[in-house]
């Protein structure tokens, strides 16, 4: 899949329209892991930051504030890498031919991300599972395409969707389901401070949308099975 296609595909609020805003964060070539990724601040945040301590009544020059402002521009840097990453680069051609038809699920995968409303973290599991239509994907890519939409600004809807649809556009599958369990800061630290409160959000396509026992079957597998 191309990056042109991914856009054309649905996910316009963050490849196509990030790029467009700013060009000096585009998709970096060739850039497929995270974790091959280097973190540097940015002057603009750090001015940013020092006139929010200023705002708040802090003291920017005392010693535990000093290079804060440094420190926080690289920390977002790392928690927004996603706009970077290259959807072919992560794929890296390990889409497999497999004779296999039967459900694939990839459970319990950690996420972070943070809110675009309010910029504070939220956090949780994502659960995924296909039915190959005649082509597998390395394990190892279903958590790099969660990480690849988590690490960005996102609310928990979009991020379930868009991992939905970039497998289903990538793979082709007979089906593919995602669930996603997140916790949300900005209704624990703040507002109505509610900190056992979990949101769950799902995107069904194919024979998981539409096949009810298919539908349960995973469900059942990720520990949300009627009783």
């Amino acid at each position: 899949m191309t990056f042109d296609e991914l856009n054309a595909n649905g996910d316009n609020h963050n490849f196509a329209d990030r790029a467009s805003a700013d060009d000096s964060l585009p998709i970096i070539p060739g850039q497929g892991k995270l974790e091959d990724m280097a973190f540097s601040t940015s002057p603009q945040i750090e001015h940013a930051v020092l006139a929010i301590l200023g705002a708040i009544g802090e003291q920017p020059d005392r010693e535990g504030l000093i290079k804060t402002p440094a420190r926080v521009a690289k920390m977002y840097a790392e928690l927004t890498a996603g706009y970077h990453i290259n959807p072919e680069a992560l794929i890296n051609g390990a889409i497999f031919h497999v004779d296999y038809d039967e459900m694939v699920v990839v459970k319990h995968i950690d996420f972070y991300s943070l809110c675009e409303h309010h910029m504070l973290p939220f956090m949780g599991e994502v659960h995924v599972a296909y039915i190959p239509n005649g082509r597998v994907v390395g394990l190892s890519k279903i958590p790099r395409i969660v990480e690849m939409f988590a690490r960005r600004l996102q609310v928990q809807e979009r991020m379930t969707v868009q991992i939905a649809d970039f497998i289903n556009q990538t793979l082709d599958p007979v089906g593919v389901a995602v669930v996603v369990e997140g916790v949300h800061m900005c209704s624990v630290m703040r507002g109505v401070k509610k900190a056992n409160a979990q949101m769950i959000t799902s995107a069904m396509r194919g024979i998981f949308r539409d096949d009810p026992k298919t539908r349960a079957e995973f469900m059942h597998h990720i520990g949300h099975a009627r009783s």
